[in-house]
């Protein structure tokens, strides 16, 4: 339960809290949010962030909107439990990228009373759940679930569009590699690089051109048969003794039965 007079987790009492979502969400914004409450609330904060991710700065956390908060890098877990262990609020940006191990540092700290708080991502480009994340989501006293602007058709995103061809799992990037998708616009790549999209597109048209040969096939054959029925009823009028081979006479001589 939250303390009703600062709305913040009673500090005897340690919690984890994540903050997930996909690229351009805010998530960064709201953990820097977070530990600045905790810094007017006189509570020691040390902010970690993993030493692959140097962005914007190698000594702050930086959202994608220039918010800032001074951080140390970090590389294991056992880094991570280190350094939160003089404080009493741990703020972890881009938790993804730290390895399974980070899981059983966090839940240490939370064990020993401290707020841990972390953001990252849930999904990875090929929108699957990013380890470990989920193992964090399922541990966590409180969620909070970010969106960010579907840069496509401008409905609430939950995904992040890799645009560019790189198959690693993790490439460091921002705007330069990725774009917020929504479900709806979101395209998964496929092992060969190649997306579901372009893939459907090259079967529609692989389809389209085998219906229009179908389709002259048919007109072929149509032709075929309208060129037989001209030759066989050009045959039958040249044959003695067809009635379009007999000479039409304008009047009869034979006399009239009726008089």
């Amino acid at each position: 339960m939250h303390d009703s007079r600062t709305g913040e987790p009673p500090r005897s009492c340690g919690v984890i809290e994540v903050v997930c979502g996909p690229m351009f969400s805010g998530k960064t914004e709201e953990l820097i949010r977070r530990l600045r409450r905790a810094q007017i609330a006189k509570q020691k904060v040390v902010v970690l962030k993993p030493q692959l991710d140097d962005r914007y700065a190698d000594d702050h956390v930086v959202s994608h909107n220039a918010q800032r908060i001074p951080s140390l890098q970090a590389r294991t877990a056992e880094e991570i439990r280190r350094h939160g262990m003089d404080a009493d609020v741990i703020g972890i940006d881009e938790v993804q990228f730290f390895g399974p191990d980070i899981v059983g540092a966090i839940e240490e700290l939370a064990d020993k009373g401290k707020r841990v708080i972390v953001a990252g991502l849930d999904l990875d480009y090929r929108g699957v759940p990013f380890e470990p994340v989920p193992q964090l989501l399922a541990r966590a006293e409180y969620i909070t679930k970010t969106l960010a602007i579907c840069v496509v058709c401008g409905h609430p995103a939950s995904r992040s569009q890799r645009v560019t061809q790189e198959g690693n799992r993790i490439v460091v990037g921002s705007t330069d590699h990725y774009e917020a998708r929504c479900r709806a616009c979101f395209v998964p790549p496929k092992e060969d690089g190649q997306s579901q999209v372009e893939g459907k597109v090259e079967g529609s048209q692989a389809q389209s051109r085998q219906g229009s040969q179908t389709d002259r096939q048919a007109d072929g054959q149509t032709d075929d048969h309208i060129n037989s029925s001209d030759a066989m009823e050009a045959a039958a009028t040249r044959m003695p003794g067809s009635p379009a081979s007999r000479p039409q006479s304008q009047s009869d001589p034979r006399p009239s039965a009726l008089h």
